[in-house]
């Protein structure tokens, strides 16, 4: 083990996108990283762990807690950004897309979650933070996603469980709920289409996502919070 002094950062779905923005930002914070998704490639930093692997499987989450524990010795933040978005109508929804989605957007939180706080609980402390979905609060009839509110929703309420049951050890649970943020996900011929289902009239940057994490990173009087990075949609439309 290698216990440099440095705060560690686990990300999940970090190989594009948000995951890698959130890996940049924490390193510019002088945390040390542990970043896993399924393709994420080698890093040439020392201070970054990549970890290929599918988050939906516990042994992937065992892995990844156990690279940061043995190599740099704790756990003070975990982002759990991986996840999966299907939009389809509700009744055409497949078995193969209910156990693809509940398992990176519920199984991937579970098992990492659980590891990550014996971890911090054992160092006194740490933050997890949820990505989210503003579908959650606001449904919209053009964009179907009933299995995004099932799981997404379900992380949203445990985030205020998990803030409320470690309140007094020095562990905050926050989410940050998202309208479509420009990434990889999304092709750019719907860009257009996109921007106009936010009451701002633009899409979401990645640095928008970081920086939402960011505060919340560096907010400690705050804990079991959804903050709403979504363009004004949670307010209405």
């Amino acid at each position: 083990m290698s216990n440099s002094g440095k705060k560690v950062a686990v990300i999940t779905g970090a190989s594009q996108g948000i995951g890698a923005g959130l890996v940049e930002a924490y390193r510019k914070l002088g945390y040390a990283v542990v970043a896993t998704s399924r393709t994420i490639a080698a890093s040439d930093d020392p201070d970054v762990v990549t970890l290929q692997g599918d988050i939906a499987e516990p042994a992937t989450a065992e892995r990844v807690a156990a690279a940061a524990i043995e190599r740099f010795g704790r756990i003070d933040t975990l982002v759990n950004n991986a996840g999966i978005f299907v939009a389809k109508p509700f009744t055409e929804y497949t078995q193969e897309d209910y156990d693809a989605v509940t398992g990176v957007n519920l199984s991937g939180f579970f098992r990492i979650t659980q590891l990550a706080v014996e971890q911090m609980l054992r160092q006194g402390g740490g933050h997890v933070v949820q990505i989210t979905t503003s579908l959650v609060d606001h449904a919209l009839s053009a964009v179907p996603s009933a299995l995004a509110s099932l799981t997404k929703g379900g992380l949203q309420s445990a985030t205020k469980a998990l803030a409320i049951e470690y309140a007094t050890r020095g562990i905050r649970s926050n989410a940050v709920s998202l309208g479509v943020i420009k990434t990889p996900m999304h092709s750019e011929e719907y860009f257009e289409t996109l921007a106009a289902l936010h009451p701002v009239g633009r899409m979401g940057e990645i640095s928008d996502t970081v920086d939402a994490v960011l505060y919340l990173e560096n907010a400690p009087f705050v804990t079991g919070e959804v903050l709403h990075v979504d363009g004004g949609q949670s307010a209405g439309h």
